[in-house]
């Protein structure tokens, strides 16, 4: 069931990332997914205006839906504004009104340092919107069984060594940094405040093949596997998150 041309591909060529963008639009069901992801992160930016950073947006098509946004990757890429990463963000304080990522997160191998810059870029009330794997008991069984990215929920600090932009992760962190680390994040970053964490899609992602695998079902199933996907306790059966930061106003001395 896996693409020909991704079985032993290396991930961190662009032009991997370049036939990505052509799965994505091209497979019904996972472009109805990724419309549905968009849709959820537009309906969380602030409501001020300004520009909305990418990190990461190679594959996907986030700019048309939204256009005041600045698309970024970490590799040149034809169809991005701009070559960086979350560690360094060359745009001035106070520059954005929001920054959105889509599977991108959980492949920063210092968010520590991610955080420090989205706080010296984002104007107060600025957010950080991002769609991540989320850690449930179907999760790692299928990132177990299925996924070639690690899921370690027992890494210990929120940094890991980077080999490649894209081939180096944790599937875990989002769950690590937002969840059993909650506390701790909240102590290190007290201006950065969590508005929503909300795990939700067990099964549909996993069904559309992703961008690696061919499609298991078509996608006239979406609207119903969608209506069964609501009624699991998403506790134990998500795969993803919907996760917004927001950067809070000064704080009275």
């Amino acid at each position: 069931m896996a693409y020909p041309q991704d079985v032993g591909a290396d991930v961190d060529d662009p032009r991997v990332t370049y036939q990505r963008r052509t799965i994505i639009r091209e497979k019904r069901l996972l472009h109805a997914i990724y419309e549905e992801w968009y849709s959820m992160q537009i309906a969380c930016l602030p409501t001020s205006s300004g520009i909305t950073l990418e990190i990461g947006s190679g594959a996907g098509f986030f700019k048309e839906r939204n256009d005041r946004t600045l698309t970024s990757e970490v590799f040149y890429y034809p169809f991005v504004d701009a070559i960086l990463d979350g560690t360094r963000i060359p745009l001035s304080a106070a520059a954005l009104r929001s920054i959105v990522m889509t599977d991108v997160f959980h492949h920063i191998p210092d968010v520590e340092q991610f955080f420090r810059e989205a706080l010296r870029t984002l104007r107060k009330g600025g957010r950080i919107i991002m769609i991540e794997p989320w850690v449930s008991r179907w999760s790692r069984w299928v990132m177990d069984h299925f996924h070639s990215e690690p899921m370690d929920v027992s890494m210990q600090t929120w940094q890991f060594p980077s080999h490649g932009p894209l081939s180096s992760s944790n599937q875990a962190l989002p769950w690590i940094v937002f969840e059993r680390d909650r506390i701790l994040f909240e102590q290190k970053f007290p201006d950065l405040k969590v508005i929503t964490l909300q795990p939700f899609m067990p099964f549909r992602y996993l069904l559309s093949g992703g961008v690696s695998m061919r499609a298991l079902i078509p996608a006239g199933c979406n609207a119903i596997l969608k209506g069964i996907e609501r009624k699991l306790d998403q506790r134990k059966w998500a795969m993803f998150a919907l996760i917004v930061l927001e950067k809070k106003a000064d704080r009275k001395p």
